[in-house]
């Protein structure tokens, strides 16, 4: 019985564990599902290799998270395995057994209810948050709220294709400002970063562009082609942005 308790309580310890790295690791910028599948492929020891593991890999916050993940799921594991086995073998009698199953199982339902809970995990959400302001000199920064990536707006990390709209042409030509997109940065294949680039930075084939703006927009970009429904499209988008700033001056006259 003692060993059934013991694997539920270190179940419960690693359901937390991953949960408070999740946190963390959403607080350097990853989205709530990557960081979620990020923290249990550690914990597991899965091992996936990605390109976005790549980039966890080359931050050195998200790296030392997923470093300390992966020892402790090691010890995590190999101890619940150990606990499982003892429920089952030191028990003399096939009561104690039946009570250590029982156990077992009910502490595994009431777990997954806890976890599956909204207000379970706002709660936790707010007590690791304060924690980890409190006893760590980890940057806490909801990238996903202060971008407001929830309200349609986006980050994505896409190529230039030759035949696309953008290629071999200067940001100021595309004037994407005026359809509310923002490029936050290029990735140049043997060249390098460029962040924040200028108005004359001219888009070349095999960019990987990170662009900021309305999830319909971006997406349009990308589908564009060199021809007349290109400049179409770009007309079309930069109406809307015009609708909606007019709409917000409104909104902060009334205000």
């Amino acid at each position: 019985m003692i060993a059934a308790v013991s694997l539920f309580l270190i179940v419960t310890l690693s359901v937390l564990i991953t949960r408070i790295a999740t946190i963390a690791l959403v607080h350097t910028g990853l989205s709530s599902e990557s960081a979620k599948f990020q923290a249990r492929s550690a914990y597991t020891g899965a091992g996936l290799s990605t390109q976005e593991t790549e980039n966890i890999m080359n931050h050195p916050v998200r790296r030392k998270i997923i470093y300390n993940l992966m020892l402790i799921g090691n010890a995590g594991i190999v101890t619940a395995m150990s606990s499982l086995i003892l429920t089952f073998v030191l028990p003399e009698s096939n009561a104690s057994r039946l009570y250590g199953f029982l156990i077992i199982v009910g502490g595994m339902i009431v777990l997954w209810l806890g976890i599956r809970s909204a207000w379970v995990d706002r709660g936790l959400s707010r007590i690791i948050n304060k924690m980890l302001k409190k006893y760590t000199d980890l940057e806490i920064n909801d990238y996903a709220a202060v971008l407001h990536l929830k309200d349609d707006y986006k980050i994505i990390e896409a190529q230039v294709d030759d035949d696309g709209w953008m290629c071999h042409r200067t940001l100021q030509e595309l004037d994407l400002r005026e359809e509310g997109i923002t490029i936050l940065g290029v990735e140049r294949e043997g060249v390098g970063y460029f962040g924040s680039p200028s108005g004359n930075f001219k888009m070349l084939p095999h960019d990987k562009v990170t662009i900021y703006g309305k999830a319909e927009g971006i997406k349009s970009i990308y589908s564009r082609k060199k021809d007349h429904y290109a400049q179409s499209e770009h007309q079309k988008f930069v109406e809307k942005e015009e609708e909606r700033l007019a709409t917000d001056e409104q909104k902060i006259k009334k205000s």
